[in-house]
């Protein structure tokens, strides 16, 4: 039994008890199952929408599946071996995964990073101690100049 035939029982029921309609009770009975009837109404209207969509999908996934088929194929070496790719490679143009960086590459910094906050448009700058020796440096964002003192004052 649908939804709807559920309503639609249960509306009858409603009917078949002897219940004025005209009466609070009757009135709230029948409110009730208009809104039920409504709501079985919609529900399986959502019902045969999500057939479609779900239906929709799944040709959308087998024409995918195609595409991406052709596009390999094109792609592949022909002494290419699905058996020999780990699925870790970039190369073969079937792994999804970039090929990894080695670390070397990257420049390695154990000096001390400094931070200040640009007084004009507060810009957060970044540098080294080579910068702050140079005694200033120029904000990337607005251009201002931030000039470093590094003379020692001793307080008396």
């Amino acid at each position: 039994m649908t939804v709807v035939e559920k309503a639609a029982y249960l509306k009858g029921l409603v009917e078949g008890l002897g219940i004025e309609p005209d009466s609070r009770e009757g009135k709230l009975w029948g409110a009730l199952g208009e809104l039920l009837s409504d709501m079985a109404h919609e529900i399986e209207d959502l019902q045969a929408t999500d057939m479609d969509h779900a239906e929709a999908l799944d040709e959308m996934a087998e024409e995918l599946s195609y595409l991406e088929d052709l596009v390999c194929d094109l792609d592949e070496p022909e002494d290419f071996d699905d058996e020999d790719c780990d699925g870790e490679c970039a190369s073969c143009g079937l792994c999804d995964e970039e090929p990894e960086e080695d670390e070397e590459d990257e420049p390695e910094f154990d000096g001390v990073i400094y931070d200040v906050t640009c007084p004009v448009c507060g810009e957060e700058i970044s540098f080294d101690e080579e910068t702050l020796e140079k005694g200033s440096i120029q904000c990337p964002s607005c251009g201002e100049t931030l000039e470093f003192d590094l003379s020692e004052e001793d307080e008396d």
